[in-house]
């Protein structure tokens, strides 16, 4: 059987998605929850890949140069650019944690702490 990658995104909405439900392949015991993706599965297809040979190239940027048949500079750029959506993503988590901080102190309403989530996504 052909598997795919779990989305991140929601088709509708492009908010992020959260598993909620994890299948054994061999026994077919279900695990349900709201589980947290790693920050690495928030990351498109495209930068999962470039990850993926980073990480296949022990971090030499020369080695991933060759794999794509690109220019070092170009390689340099696309890896920031990967480390800075994986940086965005846990400042965006980072956010969201501080205002609900915030709403369990009682410092802000529940109306002002949707407002403020809905801002960060």
């Amino acid at each position: 059987m052909s598997r795919t990658a779990a989305p991140s995104r929601c088709p509708s909405c492009n908010g992020a998605l959260n598993p909620v439900k994890y299948v054994c392949s061999d026994c077919k015991t279900e695990v349900t929850g709201d589980f947290e993706m790693c920050p690495f599965c928030s990351l498109d297809s495209e930068n999962k890949s470039l990850l993926e040979l980073f990480l296949f190239a022990r971090g030499n940027l020369k080695a991933v140069q060759r794999m794509l048949g690109v220019s070092y500079p170009t390689v340099r750029t696309r890896i920031e650019e990967m480390f800075n959506a994986i940086e965005n993503r846990a400042e965006e988590k980072e956010a969201s944690i501080g205002v609900l901080e915030q709403l369990h102190r009682g410092e802000i309403s529940l109306v002002d702490a949707l407002e403020s989530l809905d801002e960060s996504t």
